[in-house]
């Protein structure tokens, strides 16, 4: 979701029991896009898609956190339930029934189920039908620059070790990184400190602790890394307009490592 740099709230640190109670809303962020990926297909609309979401949602004994959330001084209020960013939509794509998927589209589908207290908030980037065999390669390597910024953390660094991890990979491909955007802390609130670029230099940064839970959440672009604001003050488009893709992940740092809370089965790095 789009916010302001004074939107984060200070830094939190989970006890483990905190965490424990993070999972079911972290369980509901990927099974909820589990329940949407068969949708994605030609001739649906995303505020179908939106819909779909809210409904699961409720069904879940959950909460759309994205539904209402405040917008930038002078801008409306987020009116859905779910982002949905349609090709060169960079993030924070508002669902529309005029908005159809065509053949070669991709879509990236930002949900954050809140629920019994506190947040899960995830997204992937899905192929509508068959795509260019470059559109193809651009959301693969996104989705490994993800994972390459998770293997990044590791107790006692810092937070632009993830960020270069992933800046290097992503400009070894060929790729750019979006700068306006940054992962965030999040748990009872929706974004928290600790703010995570993805891009940055190796050593510098809050340093990385046992306790913190965070989202890591690259977008990458085909062309430039710059990006222009539409008028409704939440869509961000590529500037060149070529394709941007993003996926994410809530993990927590805890003791023993890093852990993944929005992947199913979850899998604990040393």
């Amino acid at each position: 979701m789009k916010f302001k740099s004074d939107t984060f709230k200070g830094l939190t640190l989970l006890s483990s029991r905190e965490i424990e109670a993070m999972r079911p809303a972290c369980r509901l962020s990927s099974e909820l896009l589990d329940y949407l990926a068969p949708m994605v297909k030609p001739g649906i609309s995303t505020l179908e898609l939106n819909d779909a979401a809210e409904e699961w949602t409720q069904q879940h004994g959950a909460i759309s956190a994205p539904l209402g959330y405040p917008g930038a001084e002078g801008a409306m209020d987020f009116p859905r339930s779910i982002c949905t960013s349609v090709n060169e939509v960079v993030c924070h794509g508002i669902p529309s029934k005029k908005e159809i998927l065509q053949e070669g589209d991709i879509i990236n589908i930002d949900v954050t189920p809140f629920y019994q207290g506190y947040h899960g908030d995830s997204s992937r980037t899905f192929l509508v039908g068959e795509v260019e065999p470059e559109t193809r390669r651009l959301v693969e390597v996104t989705e490994r620059a993800l994972w390459v910024g998770i293997e990044a953390v590791k107790i006692g660094g810092r937070v632009g070790d993830i960020g270069a991890a992933i800046q290097e990979y992503a400009e070894g491909e060929g790729f750019s990184v979006v700068r306006d955007f940054v992962g965030h802390g999040v748990h009872r609130t929706f974004h928290a400190e600790p703010q995570i670029p993805h891009y940055g230099v190796r050593g510098k940064g809050k340093k990385i602790r046992p306790g913190m839970v965070f989202t890591i959440e690259p977008m990458l672009n085909e062309g430039t890394y710059e990006v222009n604001l539409l008028d409704d003050q939440w869509t961000a488009i590529t500037q060149d307009g070529q394709l941007s893709a993003q996926f994410e992940h809530t993990l927590a740092v805890t003791k023993s490592g890093v852990e993944v809370l929005t992947k199913m089965p979850v899998p604990v790095m040393a």
